[in-house]
């Protein structure tokens, strides 16, 4: 058990030693597009912009309206 014990505790501070800063430069090159939580920006606020006008509400993203879907 103890032997275990020290393969984990070896495991743990080797994975931790991969942790490095990300500068903000550095961002965009790390940043791939299909990590994206979206792909289409139009086709998200499009959706968004319907569904909102179905709801009457909106939340979570800010801006208000009503359910005329003119807004």
């Amino acid at each position: 058990m103890n032997r275990i014990n020290q393969c984990l505790l070896i495991a743990l501070i080797l994975s931790a030693t991969a942790c490095t800063e990300v500068m903000p430069r550095q961002r965009g090159n790390l940043a791939l597009s299909q990590m994206a939580f979206t792909t289409d920006a139009l086709e998200f606020g499009l959706r968004q912009h319907t569904a909102y006008s179905k709801e009457s509400a909106a939340g979570g993203y800010g801006g208000g309206g009503g359910g005329c879907g003119c807004n």
